[in-house]
């Protein structure tokens, strides 16, 4: 499944699953890019899966966008609760130790399975640095649910109390140290709980559905699982004073990197994911194509498959360019993380160009080298305020 950021990295990036983090659940308006794109006004409607058919996803993902705008500009609206902590958890520490070792925890996930991504936070202030580690160890624990390794006893009643966990903890109710870090960091942060919410549908959709007829639905499963995080994380990483950009164009801008995120982990997981029986690709651009699902089975690279995929990885960048325009709005200390995660994440698509669009034996991926070399030019854009960097950049 899954391509989670903040906004960038996706905890599915390492493979290594986390075994020590897994939840107990089993027993107790229109976007610009959208029109770019070619949607048509009744683009991105709800399968029938998805409550309430008759709106459309972008009407719903917009109301999201729209109400964590709202609450970023209405920071007094951020309710402080104090965390209500037995001793399953405190282990004798009193609650200020037990956060700072809550977080510690997290920081140690994140520098892990996130390396580049981590060395960036390290130039937020800490206790944006703090709570952005929260964040990504609780996307990265609800993705192993159903990507991790007992992902096979996971079932919908196991989702439904990890969301019933999710509502405990933003009520100051956490049932471990990991929930207990994020617990404070939403009391402290305007982060709704919706797009937590929705990730944990975007788990329902993985244990349900293996296929996807269109882009329609196949958008709509990028946002659960992916979109989501930028709108999560926002909040905590802050838009940029010197900011002319209005708030919900920095989350359409952010929603648009998680998507960006999801479609290049789904070129570049063909493989792997088809011998899972799974096709995350759009079933009528595959027939379109003269492509069927037993092509992608055979694994053979052929002229219709890369051409088929230039276009996948053209829409791709196009989301990546949309994104562009928001990272340059965050806060001056949450810049270079992102766009060191952003711009190592794209060079992914240039990793399965190069490999010829043979994404069913050869896993794209950045070398260590690229990766180094990246770093300086994220932080030359980090350093530049939102309107110098908007002069600087060259439409692609």
């Amino acid at each position: 499944m899954s391509g989670v950021l903040l906004w960038v990295v996706s905890p599915k990036e390492n493979a290594n699953s986390l075994l020590g983090l897994l939840p107990r659940i089993c027993t107790p308006r229109r976007s610009k890019l959208c029109s770019k794109l070619g949607f048509s006004s009744g683009v991105l409607a709800y399968s029938g899966a998805v409550a309430n058919p008759a709106r459309s996803s972008e009407e719903k993902v917009y109301e999201v966008v729209l109400k964590q705008a709202a609450l970023v500009r209405e920071p007094n609206t951020v309710k402080k609760k104090s965390l209500d902590l037995d001793e399953r958890i405190t282990d004798g520490l009193n609650n200020w130790d037990l956060l700072n070792k809550a977080y510690d925890r997290c920081g140690e996930v994140c520098a892990e399975y996130a390396k580049t991504f981590y060395l960036g936070t390290l130039l937020m202030t800490p206790e944006r640095r703090r709570a952005v580690w929260a964040i990504y160890v609780w996307c990265r624990r609800t993705d192993e649910l159903v990507d991790g390794p007992n992902a096979s006893y996971i079932t919908p009643k196991a989702l439904d109390r990890w969301e019933k966990r999710l509502t405990d903890l933003f009520e100051g109710r956490p049932y471990d140290m990991y929930d207990a870090a994020l617990s404070d960091t939403v009391a402290k942060y305007p982060v709704d709980i919706q797009p937590f919410r929705d990730m944990v549908e975007g788990m329902r959709l993985d244990l349900r559905k293996s296929r996807y007829q269109n882009f329609d639905e196949l958008y709509l499963y990028c946002y659960y699982v992916a979109g989501t995080v930028g709108l999560m994380s926002v909040p905590v990483m802050g838009i940029s004073p010197e900011s002319k950009a209005s708030t919900e164009s920095v989350y359409n801008a952010a929603l648009a990197l998680g998507i960006a995120n999801q479609l290049t982990n789904i070129p570049r997981d063909v493989g792997e994911d088809a011998r899972r029986g799974r096709v995350y690709l759009p079933q009528d651009e595959l027939a379109q194509a003269g492509l069927s699902d037993n092509d992608i089975f055979r694994g053979k690279v052929t002229d219709k498959w890369q051409s088929f995929m230039k276009g996948q990885i053209k829409r791709a960048r196009m989301f990546f360019d949309e994104a562009e325009k928001g990272v340059s709005e965050l806060n001056s200390a949450s810049r270079w993380p992102v766009w060191a995660s952003l711009l190592l994440y794209r060079q992914i698509l240039d990793a399965i160009e190069a490999n010829g669009y043979d994404n069913f034996t050869k896993r794209a991926y950045v070398g260590k080298a690229k990766k180094l070399a990246s770093l300086p030019v994220a932080y030359g854009r980090a350093i530049l305020g939102p309107s110098k960097l908007t002069k600087q950049l060259v439409p692609r």
